[in-house]
C-alpha cells in the first residue's frame, strides 16, 4: 500500500510527485498487469529462462586482439 502524507507547507503538486514516486517504486503497476491473466506454468517457466539467458548476454564481453608491428 503506497500512503503519502502531506506535510506542512507542502503543495498539492509535490505531494503527488511524492505519492507517483512511491507508487513506481513499489511496482505495484508491473505487478497488476503480470496478474491480470492467467499464464500457465510451462509459459512461466519459459519466461523466467529467457530472462536468465538475456541476463547473460548483458555482462560485457571484452577481447582484446594485439596486433604485431608491421
Amino acid at each position: 500500500m503506497v500512503i503519502a502524507v502531506k506535510r506542512k507547507g507542502e503543495t498539492k503538486d509535490s505531494l503527488f510527485r511524492k505519492f507517483t514516486r512511491s507508487f513506481i517504486d513499489e511496482d505495484i503497476v508491473d505487478d497488476v498487469r503480470r496478474k491480470l491473466f492467467y499464464k500457465k506454468p510451462s509459459l512461466l517457466k519459459k519466461e523466467k529462462e529467457k530472462e536468465r539467458r538475456q541476463g547473460r548476454s548483458k555482462r560485457p564481453t571484452t577481447r582484446y586482439f594485439h596486433r604485431s608491428k608491421p
